[in-house]
């Protein structure tokens, strides 16, 4: 048997076991083979925010300007995304109910009590792209 990679998986193992131990994260399981992995996992959002009272309509609008922001090409850079990205998740997505009204703030994360947030861990997600890769 190989022992190749083996410091890796240890290392991840205590890693995970941190994140569902000590942190109380929910165990999402292994990825590496899971169909449509992406950065940005709507069901799971999208299920956090209905929980925070936030209306489907608004969860459609916000989910779709975090995947603008996260969007490579065109000129956009990855720090210029990461920036972005950054700036929603730090301050909130502004979107309009509707035509003509004031814009409201869905708040991706609960910064006033963290406990409210999802917090969960996966292990092995690859993103598939034209360079796939695997983020930490």
């Amino acid at each position: 048997m190989s022992t190749v990679g083996q410091r890796e998986r240890n290392t991840q193992d205590r890693v995970v076991a941190l994140f569902r131990g000590e942190l109380g994260y929910r165990y999402l399981g292994d990825w590496i083979d899971r169909d449509d992995n992406r950065n940005i996992e709507d069901e799971l959002l999208s299920r956090w925010l209905e929980g925070q009272g936030v209306n489907a309509s608004l969860i459609t609008r916000a989910i779709h300007k975090l995947k603008q922001a996260a969007a490579l090409g065109g000129g956009t850079s990855l720090y210029e995304a990461n920036r972005a990205v950054y700036e929603l998740l730090r301050y909130g997505v502004k979107v309009k109910p509707g035509a003509g009204e004031h814009a409201v703030t869905v708040d991706l994360i609960d910064w006033d009590n963290p406990s409210a947030n999802d917090f969960a861990v996966a292990e092995e997600v690859t993103v598939p792209a034209d360079n796939p890769k695997r983020p930490d």
